[in-house]
């Protein structure tokens, strides 16, 4: 058949798999380092397998190698499918799949090795770095030229967030990895000090905002309308949610320097677009979770859509507790502590590893031709343990951190500290070896996932593929 009648879904297929086998690797690396924490005899005394060289590789892992890919199979699946419209770019296609794995594969090797630039959430060396910038502007020439070559006149509003987090991750990026190189694999950033931190956090907070809330919103505008075969509750709230959040979300990242060299009026303006951001953040969870009006039963039947509807909720917890942890008064508090911890992984496995998983279970019968997945009820236990692994750590973590600050700010009559700092680690241990539970049975439910998807890529229970591009729109 001629490629231009038909959508690319080789691409689509390989990312959507790469989803899932990166998910248990960079999980798996979570699972040891929590346990690192509870038994610090598991580093073995190698250095390549210490808690501080395994412990951006995990970062790295989960948030680039696993949320990185389930970002590039689903945008590229709905840019073609809202845009009726073949991936644009040709062999840029594929130079962003084997591009990205290469970078992956290159973290795993450097950053055990201890080569890394020590910038949270950007470690990597420059070299990878200029890669990882070659293939960024890839994957923005292809979803863009996919946009321009549309057959459709309306842009639907997931584009919109996936744009938006393309271009600003791509703009992040850059600015944060300007570096002077010494070496092949040691490189120090052209900014010092006070201002390195700043642009840091910038890029860190936003990482979080454009990589891991804008691009999997555009995955959730996507998923659960057609999971729940509903419209969006509101595509007025839709358009008011993206604007709003794209507007405030860039200027959070100081909130992560309360109480220290920042200046007080950067870091108090950190914390109210913070504070305002829980507006967009709300309006965006109910516009997804109301999208099921009138048709609530089928979480009682469809654990797939059990996955996407669970993901906003963490959402929605998440993005309350994020604005409330940057009031100074309590991130004097909750700060360097485990309550961070906490916050952070009910965002990254309550919603963006939930909502992938998701997505992941309506988009793969699709790429492979199947009438559904293998398992149904796979899928239903994979939720629970999901589920059940996401509150386990959370909690763990939660009570672990406050427990940590209020030891850590308790003072005696004389004004000397009541606890010492061993004393904080001891009382945390228990709740060490809890979190660890929790991301083991979190692991678990990966592994169920990987075993119902090739049993659904090798099943027989095979229909056509709904790859062809509407010929009606051809014609235009």
């Amino acid at each position: 058949m001629d490629a231009s009648t038909t959508y690319n879904y080789k691409v689509v297929r390989q990312f959507a798999v790469m989803t899932v086998v990166w998910g248990i690797v960079g999980m798996a690396v979570g699972v040891l380092i929590a346990a690192q924490l509870a038994w610090p005899v598991l580093n073995f005394d190698l250095p390549w397998l210490s808690f501080g060289r395994l412990r951006p590789l995990h970062t790295n892992a989960v948030i680039f190698a696993f949320g990185g890919s389930a970002l590039f199979a689903t945008s590229y699946y709905i840019v073609q499918r809202t845009c009726q419209a073949r991936l644009f770019g040709g062999p840029l296609v594929a130079f962003t799949f084997w591009g990205w794995q290469v970078i992956i594969l290159l973290a795993a090797i450097t950053l055990p090795l201890g080569i890394t630039s020590s910038k949270e959430y950007a470690e990597l060396e420059w070299p990878i770095d200029i890669l990882i910038a070659v293939v960024w502007v890839s994957y923005a020439i292809v979803f863009f030229g996919t946009i321009i070559k549309r057959k459709t006149p309306h842009i639907y509003v997931a584009n919109w967030f996936l744009g938006a987090f393309i271009l600003t991750i791509a703009m992040l990026h850059i600015v944060n990895n300007i570096e002077v190189p010494v070496t092949l694999t040691k490189s120090y950033s052209a900014y010092s000090g006070t201002r390195d931190a700043m642009i840091q956090w910038w890029y860190g907070h936003n990482a979080v905002g454009f990589f891991l809330t804008a691009g999997f919103l555009g995955m959730m505008y996507y998923f659960v309308p057609k999971q729940a075969n509903r419209p969006v509750y509101s595509y007025r709230l839709s358009i008011v949610h993206f604007w709003a959040l794209i507007s405030t979300y860039i200027w959070a990242g100081p909130h992560h320097l309360h109480y220290t060299a920042l200046p007080n009026w950067t870091s108090s303006l950190g914390m109210v677009f913070s504070l305002i951001l829980l507006a967009p953040s709300w309006g965006g969870m109910i516009n997804g979770i109301m999208t099921l009006s009138g048709a609530w039963d089928k979480l009682r039947t469809d654990p797939i859509l059990r996955f996407l509807i669970v993901s906003l909720s963490f959402y929605g917890m998440s993005t309350f507790e994020g604005p409330m942890m940057s009031i100074k008064t309590v991130n004097a508090l909750s700060h360097y502590t485990d309550w961070t911890v906490g916050h952070v992984h009910s965002g990254a496995l309550g919603w963006v590893a939930m909502v992938s998983i998701g997505s992941l279970y309506a988009l793969l019968p699709k790429l492979f031709g199947r009438k559904g997945m293998y398992s149904n009820k796979l899928i239903e236990v994979h939720f629970w343990f999901a589920t059940l692994g996401t509150v386990l750590y959370i909690a763990a973590m939660w009570i672990s951190g406050v427990m940590q600050g209020l030891m850590w700010r308790a003072v005696n009559a004389d004004g000397t500290l009541t606890y010492s700092f061993v004393e904080s680690v001891e009382a945390s241990h228990p709740f060490y070896v809890v979190r660890t539970l929790g991301g083991l049975i979190f692991l678990l439910g990966m592994f169920l996932m990987a075993y119902n998807t090739w049993r659904t890529i090798t099943g027989t229970d095979v229909e056509e593929i709904d790859d062809k591009i509407p010929t009606a729109q051809l014609a235009h």
